[in-house]
């Protein structure tokens, strides 16, 4: 339970009637033992001056010898207000007269008979009955009485008696005693209005501010309520204004902070870098989307969360060496380059990082912020560009070979022609001669698109795809004849394709030879050819040709790169430009080409099928396709 209150102005009040209330209790106490000493002069002087009257009277009744004047007299002084008692003795305590009263007080008390001989000549004394603990005259059997002789001429006659009334005198301090308490309940009365107002002019502004406050503290970004209403002209109308003032700076500051935090947060979602925030723990602070994408994790799942967590290894784990770099040294790292392999689909990527210290204080880093740049493009594009001054290179040795073996091809073609139409030649010998005049004729369109650096010399036109896939077989037909590998030709002997033929015929070259490469002995090798319609555009009609084989298969990594210039797993023989001429003549024709491969793995199946889809386009016109998979 609350025994004091809780507010300034009941305090104030209750303080003020406390206050004032021990001090009249304490003035009243002071005023009421001044008074009683007072009263207890004027009582004992009284006493006197009505012990002398009674003894007066008394003596000029018995010198008259009247009883009733001695009954008169003493009756007269018992009626007064004062007095309780009036008697008259003689010398040995006999009671002669006595006003009304009790008839018990008609004797005399033994205290009373022991004042008779401490009275000294002609002088009253006066003396009190019990303990006067208060100096005052109090309720109870604490009396005062004065007692005077009576003389004639030097003969003691007597002696008269006077008891003050005791409730008379009482009630004299008791006067004093009201007048204080209704002094003092008025004073506390008109204090405590007066505190009242006074209090009130200082918790009503203090009210306000309490209010202002408490609304802040619950609603910080708000300023509703606000300026609060400042009446007066005082100290606290000067406070009221002044805490105005604050909440009026404090949201300024607040807007301009929110702006600058509107920048910083609109600067950090749109960097096209990553941007990354973290603890003296390694834990993530903060994140912006770049950096979430690279992590493959939602925004929102980043807080609280380490690196080795988002990244796998051990890409997390040298980033998190770095961030505890930097709260070692305390000092920045720049360009770090970080490899790795991810994606869809997956392919190889370059990460350049910065880490630099974020202090609260000149002398505490806080934070550590990580700046993270994928430059696996730009590093794509170096190594591109440094296959491509390869390829110009080989192209300059490629055309210097292709015009020195331009030369022999001529005088081989001719010795071929002299062959066939001078030379009596058996069927099957003519039939060799006319083949070999073939190839002969497409080394020279190789020769003749080499030295023209891959600029068609020939005129597209309608081929038999049939006559073509049969020659590139019959080609390598010793090769897997030697090899024991089952060919399955699947494919229409009337299908014809509108296309470069000469081209069309390298890209199946190559594709076969690789397959007979792959394949070990009692292998297959199926060649497949069916008109349809393209994979990306339904309404677009070609040719499209598979070639599979049960070879060893490709793993994934190999396939992500099989189109790649200078790319290559014939580390002897190969130079890793089959495919990509291929890939390049597939697009020429607007063509698409898919590869899937399986690695056979504990004795499985294994192989790999290319199908490629070439539309049967006279105008060639290059159509949108996707991308290779």
């Amino acid at each position: 339970m609350r025994l004091w209150p809780r507010t300034i102005r009941w305090k104030l009040l209750l303080g003020l009637v406390l206050l004032q209330a021990l001090s009249i209790t304490m003035f009243a106490l002071l005023l009421v033992r001044l008074q009683g000493r007072d009263l207890r002069q004027h009582a004992q002087q009284r006493l006197m001056n009505q012990v002398t009257s009674v003894a007066a009277q008394a003596q000029e009744a018995m010198l008259e010898n009247r009883s009733d004047w001695l009954a008169a007299a003493v009756r007269m002084m018992g009626k007064a207000p004062s007095v309780a008692q009036a008697k008259v003795t003689d010398p040995e305590g006999n009671v002669l007269a006595v006003s009304p009263g009790l008839a018990r007080k008609t004797v005399l008390d033994p205290s009373e008979k022991g004042q008779m001989p401490l009275v000294r000549g002609t002088a009253p004394r006066v003396f009190t009955f019990g303990d006067d603990r208060w100096g005052v005259f109090t309720y109870g059997n604490d009396r005062w009485e004065a007692v005077g002789p009576i003389y004639f001429g030097t003969t003691l006659a007597g002696y008269a008696w006077v008891e003050s009334d005791q409730v008379w005198d009482s009630e004299q301090i008791l006067i004093v005693v009201r007048g204080t308490l209704i002094f003092g309940l008025l004073w506390i009365a008109a204090s405590s209005l007066l505190v009242w107002f006074i209090s009130r002019s200082i918790s009503k502004p203090l009210a306000i501010l309490h209010a202002g406050t408490s609304a802040l503290m619950k609603s910080p970004e708000s300023s509703e309520g606000f300026p609060l209403p400042a009446q007066g002209d005082n100290e606290f109308t000067e406070l009221i204004e002044a805490f105005n003032g604050m909440v009026a700076s404090i949201d300024e500051q607040r807007s301009g902070l929110n702006d600058t935090l509107s920048l910083l947060d609109s600067m950090l979602a749109n960097a096209p870098i990553g941007l990354a925030f973290f603890d003296r723990r390694c834990r993530c602070v903060r994140v912006n989307h770049v950096f979430a994408k690279f992590t493959e994790f939602p925004l929102s799942r980043h807080l609280g969360k380490t690196l080795p967590e988002l990244l796998p290894e051990p890409t997390g784990k040298q980033l998190e060496d770095a961030i505890g770099r930097v709260f070692f040294n305390e000092s920045a790292e720049h360009e770090i380059e970080i490899h790795g392999v991810g994606g869809k689909p997956r392919k190889p990527w370059t990460w350049l990082v910065s880490t630099y210290p974020i202090r609260t204080t000149p002398n505490q880093v806080r934070w550590a912020g990580l700046i993270v740049q994928d430059i696996s493009e730009r590093k794509r594009s170096e190594e591109t560009l440094r296959k491509t001054e390869k390829l110009a290179a080989t192209g300059r040795l490629a055309a210097s070979i292709a015009h020195e073996v331009n030369n022999p091809l001529e005088a081989i073609t001719n010795l071929l022609y002299l062959l066939r139409n001078f030379c009596d030649l058996d069927e099957a010998a003519l039939r060799y001669v006319t083949m070999a005049e073939r190839e002969g004729k497409r080394i020279a369109e190789i020769a003749q698109q080499t030295l023209r650096f891959y600029r068609q010399s020939t005129q597209p036109h309608r081929a038999s795809m049939a006559e073509l896939l049969d020659s590139i077989l019959d080609l390598y037909q010793s090769r897997m004849n030697t090899l024991n590998i089952k060919v399955e030709r699947q494919y229409n002997s009337e299908m014809d394709l509108y296309c470069f033929a000469g081209e069309v015929r390298q890209v199946f070259a190559n594709l076969v030879g690789n397959a007979i490469d792959a394949t070990s002995a009692g292998g297959r090798l199926i060649v497949r050819a069916r008109r349809s319609y393209s994979w990306a555009f339904p309404g677009v009609s070609g040719v499209r040709f598979t070639v599979a084989d049960t070879g060893d298969g490709m793993e994934e990594d190999v396939r992500d790169h099989v189109f790649d210039a200078f790319f290559t797993t014939k580390e002897n023989t190969g130079t890793g430009l089959g495919l990509w001429v291929s890939h390049e003549i597939i697009l020429k024709h607007g063509g698409v080409v898919h590869v899937r491969s399986k690695v056979g793995r504990d004795g499985g199946p294994s192989g790999t099928v290319f199908q490629i889809f070439l539309p049967d386009n006279e105008k060639l016109i290059t159509l949108p396709r996707p991308s290779t998979a």
